[in-house]
């Protein structure tokens, strides 16, 4: 039986090959490389795709979420409330500038860090929220904007897994993800939604003297050339990688409808086969004011491990996005945090499970997923 890859990079590119050597070679006949004219349409492309917000684009998201954080003037002596439950570089942003990242639970269904617990988890201290919208949907913004607004403090969204995710606010207003806190952050590592052909990022923000500031910060603090108005990062998109999302974002919205489809596709076969109903595997919840777009299909499964272990005998391709919480890693063994201290998100880390999932899936490819998981779930 044939396996199935966790991640289909060259499926993608096969449909786009003729379109995308034509964007590179524009890009290599200009010989303009870094920022210039391809990225100044990229950005103005990513703005329009935002609703008008500033798009500004920087070597990698990483570098998106600390040039937010400095822009906002958060540093020495300040605090970062976010998720445990997350990619390492929405914690180590905080490190970046100086400051210290302070966790807070997520809830159980979604993983998203859970609003309930964030105020309590405010100190004199706190200089900026940073949720992170989790998999692919958005976390409950209407709670945690509430929160910051009664708090006066600003809001950085970690949107790098949902990049157009929507969500329904209870103002009946409906906004991307990413485009609701003072800044928005997006990666375009490769195997993101909207990935280009290496490292990649961006910030959006309505803010324009926010806007201004973050281009300078990208360029060593430089307004002008040998001018610098304060000490700052060498993050710049570079103009291949601009060329390369330009194309891609042209195919996001249906990639995205995709991958909503695959995921239907995956919730009826889970079921259909008894998987859900035994409690063997659970996917994760869908939250109702939030569309999703699936950067990961998530599931939590009993014996995590072992069911790993018999996928990758089979050849199913699987990934474990996080084994192990932010506040449990060594690096962050300072902060005070032992195990126990967040229980939702370290039972997590235990059982989570990420299926195959991209545009180009097909429903005899997930098929054969289930069919592997059911087998595996039932032995574990």
């Amino acid at each position: 039986m044939d396996g199935v890859p966790q991640l289909d990079l060259k499926a993608q590119y096969a449909s786009l090959r003729d379109e995308m050597g034509r964007a590179i070679a524009a890009v290599l006949e200009s010989q303009s490389f870094v920022l210039g004219p391809t990225v100044d349409r990229f950005e103005a492309e990513m703005s329009a795709y935002l609703g008008g917000a500033h798009a500004i684009g920087c070597a990698s998201g990483t570098d998106a979420l600390i040039l937010s954080l400095a822009a906002l003037d958060v540093g020495p002596g300040h605090e970062v409330v976010t998720s445990p439950f997350t990619f390492f570089a929405t914690a180590s942003c905080a490190y970046k500038v100086g400051a210290r990242p302070v966790f807070v639970d997520v809830e159980a269904e979604t993983l998203q860090i859970d609003p309930a617990r964030v105020e309590a988890a405010i100190t004199p201290r706190t200089r900026a929220l940073l949720p992170v919208h989790l998999f692919g949907q958005c976390c409950d913004m209407d709670a945690l904007l509430s929160i910051a607004a009664r708090r006066s403090l600003p809001v950085v969204e970690d949107a790098c897994q949902g990049l157009s995710a929507q969500h329904r606010g209870k103002d009946g207003r409906t906004r991307q993800a990413g485009t609701m806190g003072r800044t928005g952050t997006y990666s375009f590592f490769p195997s993101k939604n909207l990935g280009g052909y290496g490292d990649g990022g961006l910030v959006a923000t309505g803010d324009d003297a926010l806007a201004t500031r973050l281009r300078k910060l990208r360029v060593h603090g430089a307004e002008t050339r040998y001018h610098h108005l304060e000490v700052g990062w060498n993050s710049r998109l570079d103009a291949l990688q601009a060329a390369v999302l330009s194309v891609k974002l042209r195919h996001l919205d249906a990639w995205s409808a995709a991958r909503a489809a695959n995921a239907d596709r995956y919730d009826r076969l889970l079921a259909d086969a008894g998987l859900v109903a035994s409690g063997r595997v659970r996917p994760l919840g869908r939250a109702p004011y939030s569309t999703h777009i699936f950067h990961q299909y998530t599931v939590r499964v009993a014996g995590r491990d072992r069911v790993a272990e018999h996928l990758k005998a089979r050849g199913i391709g699987h990934a474990i996005y996080y084994p192990v919480p932010l506040h449990l890693q060594e690096c962050f063994r300072d902060l005070g945090y032992g195990e126990g201290a967040f229980p939702v998100a370290e039972q997590a880390a235990r059982e989570v499970l990420s299926l195959p999932m991209y545009p180009e899936l097909t429903a005899g490819q997930q098929e054969r997923v289930v069919e592997a998981l059911g087998v595996a779930a039932k032995a574990a």
